[in-house]
């Protein structure tokens, strides 16, 4: 043996195990930091989707109440220059004026005001009592401008309400035969609807909703941030600066009420100068990423994709359902038809899909709004539902007003006398307020079995045809398909 090779010794297996260790920590903390980093980005997504979730219900909700109180300005301009209501009964006039008035929710005074300011009308008495709001932003704005439209005043208290709670004003101008300004017609809503909305929402204990105009005055806010927030105005604050630049979009910055960092979250209110903002307390949105960051620390990717499971079994069945009548959506029935197409080539079993339309629900909506609109399709989707009972059938909202439904292994007979069950359930639901007639639906019916020739295209094809049919021949009814030409 050489002197050089007696100094050269074999690595101790200490070493080994003190090198192998600290690769594995350095893997593991390599592996927890680039995780925590990727939920860190997708709590902040996850926040930004919820946030805009909530401006966009808070956007359409505020929409289709103001529509209501327009419609009672509308009605309020539309009578007011009209001297044939001079000659007809106190009583009588007062109904005709206001008979818009009723339907808004939260609704404060309407009221009627002559070139002077002076009320004329009220609509919660048939003698008004003397008053004059010429001094008012919501006389002033339409005296001063002829193409002021729709007018949303700021935040104010009446002193004569006993209650003193805070309201805001719709107006309109009137116009005399010449055009000339002959006063305003003024709604006020008390702003506890705004409360009630944003209270049925659900936000972070630390975060805020607020609504704004597009002046920076604050109109509401739950929960109060400050006290004597409401009226107060944020015009000149970096964040709202950069909200009204903007438009709409989300954005993280510190709050200039208590300094928090937070995430906000705005969208402009139609085409209303209103604005709402849900602001996010950075505590609220990553609440979630620093308890998994602690189980990750602890159980590390096992925690992990546990979670992943259950968020995505959450993800896939809302990507999967209908929002507003919790059937399938138009995603789940194409995958569906195409699954039920393929198995029925195989093994030559019959397929029957049924196209059904809710009758005259453009008129429906018109009549009663949005809203109603939207209850009607429920009640329709449940009759839908209630009546497929196998568990390879399903129901599915194909669009608007329109339904689907998918009968594997059904002959058009049996498709029939399903289509028939539902024509006449959905015929028996109670009729809505204010119409005679119940709703109805017409329903096209097409099946495919082994003597059919064509693709599953012709199939969709003949359904729709023979709704059409089954529309165009009287509504109320049901078409199949081998009867129409």
């Amino acid at each position: 043996m050489s002197p050089r090779s007696a100094f050269i010794r074999p690595a101790r297996p200490e070493l080994l195990l003190i090198l192998g260790s600290g690769l594995t920590v350095i893997l593991i903390v390599g592996i927890v930091a680039v995780l925590l980093t990727r939920e860190h980005a997708s709590a902040l997504l996850a926040a930004k989707r919820s946030t805009s979730n909530i401006t966009q219900l808070i956007n359409a909700d505020v929409l289709r109440n103001v529509e209501l109180y327009d419609w009672a300005l509308q009605g309020l301009t539309a009578t007011a220059t009209r001297k044939d209501l001079l000659q007809v009964p106190a009583d009588i006039r007062h109904l005709v004026q206001f008979d818009q008035a009723t339907a808004a929710p939260y609704k404060g005074e309407v009221l009627l005001l002559d070139k002077t300011g002076a009320v004329t009308a009220d609509s919660s008495t048939l003698s008004p009592t003397p008053r004059n709001f010429a001094n008012r932003d919501f006389f002033q704005v339409h005296q001063q401008d002829t193409n002021a439209g729709l007018f949303i005043s700021r935040p104010f208290k009446i002193r004569c309400d006993c209650d003193q709670v805070w309201r805001i004003a719709f107006s309109r101008r009137v116009s005399g035969p010449d055009a000339k300004f002959a006063g305003v017609a003024v709604a006020t809503m008390r702003l506890a609807y705004f409360d009630q909305l944003f209270n049925s929402l659900t936000i972070g204990s630390g975060s805020s909703i607020n609504l704004l105009n597009s002046n920076g005055i604050l109109l509401a806010q739950q929960p109060l941030l400050e006290r004597d927030m409401i009226d107060k105005d944020l015009s000149a604050r970096p964040n709202f600066k950069r909200i009204l630049r903007e438009g709409s979009g989300s954005f993280r910055g510190v709050s200039s009420v208590d300094g928090t960092p937070r995430l906000y979250t705005f969208t402009n209110v139609g085409t209303l100068p209103l604005i709402v903002v849900v602001a996010l307390s950075s505590d609220d949105v990553f609440a979630a990423w620093k308890r998994a960051a602690l189980l990750w620390l602890t159980w590390l990717l096992r925690l992990e994709l546990r979670r992943r499971y259950r968020a995505e079994a959450v993800l896939s069945e809302l990507a999967a359902t209908d929002a507003l009548t919790s059937l399938a959506n138009r995603r789940t029935l194409d995958h569906r038809l195409r699954l039920e197409w393929d198995r029925a080539q195989r093994s030559s079993e019959p397929l029957t899909l049924l196209m059904i339309d809710v009758d005259h629900f453009k008129d429906f909506n018109d009549r009663h709004g949005h809203h109603v609109g939207d209850e009607t399709l429920r009640s329709v989707a449940q009759v839908i539902d209630s009546n497929i009972r196998r568990p390879a059938d399903l129901a599915a909202r194909y669009g608007g007003e329109e339904f689907a439904v998918v009968l594997p292994h059904t002959d058009s007979t049996g498709a029939g006398m399903i289509a028939e069950h539902i024509r006449s359930a959905v015929e028996h639901l109670p009729p809505v307020a204010g119409d005679a007639m119940p709703v109805t639906v017409s329903i096209g019916v097409a099946t495919w079995d082994k003597n059919s020739r064509g693709s599953l295209e012709e199939l969709l094809l003949s359904a729709d045809r023979a709704l059409y049919e089954a529309k165009h021949s009287g509504r109320n009814r049901i078409v199949d398909a081998q009867g129409v030409q």
